[in-house]
């Protein structure tokens, strides 16, 4: 628990005086001569990366996260007793907007986060092809593996309930397995000769509830402690996997936030094929019936088993349904722009 007397060495170097502490776990909010303030401590491993991104980010000139408060001399974390401390102002975070405009705001923020941040970095050949051949004999083991335990399901004569739910859901699992594949081919194939990858700082915990709103309905991300360099993707994928998990349904609303997101940020042609083959790849399903599959028939819970698979189904359908619909609209651009093209000629 953080009191005022464990924090006064870590906001004397601010020149802070605290008045009051409320703790509510990983941050304090404190009542200061400066001010209500929300401190934070994280561990020292992920202070360092924390750090620098957040002074590359400030350096390029992008201000939409929480801000963090220098010290007298310019660090923007404190060491104290094995673990950095960081202050930022405290946002009141009473947004009135609707669930919707509140996604819309967060992937155009993102779009910027990862535009200002964008750089080329160098790959070889050799890498971007060892990479390739791993994920397609992975993925070819698997698809063995569904073909092969759909073979030995219909050969029992009495089914259990988790073989019969997965007989039912085989032909979804197999077909986005050969979706991916295919739009992991085309990636390769456009990209086999290309000698640099685009990399950006990633937010690494993308939420709703780590992007808060000022008293103007502004927005800033907090909770960078995860950011790194890496893919784009690898800040959308999470989340989507997280939303779409859940009860069948459109997600209209998600293609749209989507859609937000590439109208603020350039996706290339094969990142996009990149992002359309790992979303739609049913990793959770085939992990669910794998588990089954080596788990002793003594240590099985049917029950849990089959739930599992019905949800990790649903996620594979929502995630279908919003896939086709990407899919769809890069069909559509595609056209528009050959025709645009042969009218010009």
């Amino acid at each position: 628990m953080q009191t005022i007397e464990h924090l006064k060495p870590v906001l004397q170097p601010y020149g802070v005086e605290p008045f009051f502490v409320e703790d509510t776990g990983k941050v304090s909010k404190v009542y200061s001569n400066k001010g209500t303030l929300a401190v934070k401590h994280i561990s020292a491993q992920t202070g360092v990366d924390f750090v620098r991104n957040i002074q590359t980010l400030f350096q390029r000139g992008y201000n939409r996260i929480v801000p963090i408060y220098p010290t007298m001399d310019g660090r923007y974390a404190v060491w104290h007793e094995g673990e950095l401390y960081y202050v930022m102002p405290w946002l009141n975070n009473q947004d009135k907007e609707d669930r919707f405009e509140r996604h819309q705001k967060l992937f155009r923020e993102l779009a910027r986060l990862h535009t200002i941040s964008s750089q080329d970095v160098k790959i070889n050949k050799e890498e971007r092809e060892s990479h390739y051949e791993q994920l397609t004999s992975r993925w070819e083991k698997e698809q063995q593996f569904l073909d092969e335990y759909v073979e030995e399901c219909e050969k029992t004569t009495y089914m259990s309930p988790f073989q019969y739910h997965f007989c039912m859901y085989y032909k979804d699992a197999s077909q986005a397995l050969k979706f991916s594949r295919n739009k992991l081919d085309e990636w390769y194939e456009s990209t086999k000769d290309l000698e640099k990858v685009r990399t950006v700082i990633i937010h690494g915990k993308l939420s709703t509830e780590h992007f808060l709103y000022d008293d103007r309905g502004m927005g800033y991300f907090n909770n960078f402690e995860g950011s790194k360099t890496a893919s784009p993707f690898h800040d959308l994928l999470p989340f989507l996997s997280r939303t779409l998990k859940t009860y069948p349904k459109y997600f209209d609303e998600c293609v749209e936030w989507l859609e937000t997101y590439f109208q603020h940020f350039t996706a290339r042609a094969e990142e996009k094929l990149l992002f359309m083959c790992y979303l739609a790849y049913p990793s959770s399903l085939i992990a669910m019936a794998e588990k089954y599959f080596h788990t002793p028939k003594a240590k099985r819970n049917e029950r849990k088993a089959v739930r599992k698979l019905q949800r990790h189904y649903w996620l594979l359908k929502n995630t279908e349904y919003v896939v086709m619909r990407l899919d769809e609209i890069e069909r559509k651009k595609k056209e528009e722009a050959e025709a645009a093209a042969e009218a010009e000629t």
